[in-house]
């Protein structure tokens, strides 16, 4: 027995259209969505609203559509949401075959801690890569572990998983770690109160001096 987590989804073709059609389906549970790809017309379909809501958690998910008792690989390419709510309002699929490369963003996982005193800052949450349809990571992870202030990971650093291919700029800042400027203002005014000192007590040694 399936379960509500299975890739394998049941599709219904629909012919309605427009926003009241829309908002009928989802009241019924149901999300409108759109298939495209390998030079075939788009199908529009309605898709069991909660199965899905469970299937797109997981970035570029391929699902195993079945169509009017046919079956086709497809790969969740956009989830449009509702801005507020944040319910899933449209989904587009794109048609995938076996074997077959496609593009994809995948999320950048940082893992580990930098050297004490700093911090990882990420400046790419993902990054695009060419894989095989039905072998798309899940995300990429990059280690921080142990590094110093100034320590920059670009996308040509990462460790890509096995047949993937970088399509973003090999050049695109990930992770820079640096010393937080909080940190950095604490540290200077600390300097500055012990060249205070320094001063003062140079001063007062100098003083001493001359009423010897």
């Amino acid at each position: 027995m399936s379960t509500e987590t299975d890739t394998k989804v049941v599709a219904e073709t629909r012919t309605n259209f427009g926003k009241g059609f829309a908002r009928r389906l989802r009241a019924a549970g149901q999300i409108p969505a759109v298939i495209y790809g390998h030079g075939t017309d788009p199908v529009h379909v309605a898709l069991p609203g909660h199965q899905m809501l469970l299937l797109v958690r997981r970035a570029n998910a391929v699902i195993e559509l079945t169509i009017d008792g046919k079956e086709q690989l497809v790969l969740v390419k956009d989830v449009q949401r509702d801005p507020v709510r944040q319910i899933i309002e449209h989904i587009d699929l794109l048609v995938v075959k076996k074997g077959e490369k496609v593009q994809v963003d995948v999320p950048v996982v940082v893992t580990g801690e930098p050297f004490s005193g700093t911090i990882a800052t990420q400046d790419a949450s993902s990054i695009t890569l060419e894989v095989e349809a039905t072998h798309i990571p899940t995300n990429v992870e990059v280690d921080v572990e142990g590094l110093e202030d100034g320590a920059r990971i670009t996308a040509a650093d990462l460790t890509l998983p096995r047949g993937a291919t970088l399509v973003t700029d090999p050049e695109t800042l990930v992770v820079a770690v640096s010393v937080p400027a909080a940190t950095l203002a604490a540290v200077d005014e600390i300097e500055a109160a012990d060249e205070a000192t320094a001063a003062e007590q140079s001063d007062e040694a100098e003083s001493d001096e001359k009423s010897e």
